[in-house]
């Protein structure tokens, strides 16, 4: 019996991550149930998952799991719920652009491979919710190539926040066409200056995305409240 091709293999993993008929609550089904249904041996399996985790596809936290996106952080309800949009770019401010700086300083070439793509994975999403979802996953990227565990985990605080705070869903309102494009131009110099070692510009590109998102955000909020008075 002809065994399946590599690619072949990785391109259903793809296709079962994107449609999620291989996840489970967000998580990517246990490595037994996905080796039975590929017909795959564990040893296989791991070596393919390892190639979806290089390039972006999953993400493996230990004592968590495996996932299709970056995973959530647990025990943030009560913290949403007191967040405002100027809290959350506040520390995004603070925060990001020193993630970018470490990023240009401290990535691989074979990560700044992978942060490629992801970039480029913003430039035509074809819709809003694909938008944001490469949106969500380049932001993260950048704090994984940081390199500090620290770091990552108040990143990942900040995305459980963006996520389900209810005044985030509002955001999708300014996402059009036209502006998704210019904030893909923003991601897209960003890419440049991490991948060029500017740590300097990195930073300064990665304050002037953020305080255009800022802008549009707490335009938004200014709207809704005075639209409820």
């Amino acid at each position: 019996m002809t065994e399946i091709r590599d690619d072949i293999v990785l391109a259903r993993l793809r296709d079962g991550l994107r449609d999620e008929s291989l996840l489970s609550n967000g998580r990517v089904l246990p490595e037994r149930q996905l080796a039975e249904r590929l017909g795959l041996g564990r040893a296989r399996l791991r070596r393919l998952l390892d190639v979806l985790e290089g390039e972006g596809t999953i993400f493996r936290r230990q004592g968590q799991g495996t996932f299709a996106a970056p995973p959530p952080v647990g025990g943030i309800e009560t913290l949403v719920r007191q967040v405002t949009p100027h809290n959350l770019m506040e520390v995004r401010l603070e925060i990001e652009p020193a993630l970018a700086a470490l990023a240009a300083q401290r990535a691989t070439a074979e990560e700044l491979g992978v942060l490629e793509r992801l970039m480029q994975a913003t430039l035509s999403p074809g819709e809003v919710r694909a938008y944001e979802t490469a949106d969500d996953i380049f932001h993260f990227k950048i704090a994984e190539l940081a390199h500090n565990p620290l770091f990552l985990t108040i990143h990942q605080s900040i995305r459980s926040v963006r996520r389900h705070a209810q005044w985030t869903e509002r955001r999708r309102e300014t996402l059009s066409a036209e502006r998704i494009a210019q904030l893909g131009q923003q991601h897209e110099a960003l890419f440049d200056h991490i991948a060029g070692r500017r740590p300097a510009e990195a930073a300064a590109e990665m304050e002037r995305h953020l305080l255009s998102v800022s802008s549009t955000m707490l335009r938004v909020r200014r709207h809704e409240a005075g639209a409820a008075e």
